[in-house]
């Protein structure tokens, strides 16, 4: 059976497009990664959502981040 921690790593075979420690002075590392089925914006190393283009999952970060804030 697999752990929770094996399933919620499993996001680093895909490739890292963006990858910020801090975004908009906050302290939580945001990063957005390519897949399959689109981009997918993790903030502190939760995912947040899926996105159609790179450029709506930073929208997505930011509207996040603002409301984190």
């Amino acid at each position: 059976m697999k752990l929770f921690k094996e399933i919620r790593e499993k996001k680093e075979d895909n490739k890292s497009v963006y990858s910020k420690k801090k975004f908009m002075g906050s302290k939580y590392p945001v990063e957005i990664v390519k897949e399959p089925k689109g981009f997918c914006a993790y903030i502190d190393g939760d995912k947040l959502d899926t996105f159609r283009t790179q450029k709506d999952a930073m929208k997505g970060l930011e509207m996040a981040m603002k409301e984190l804030t």
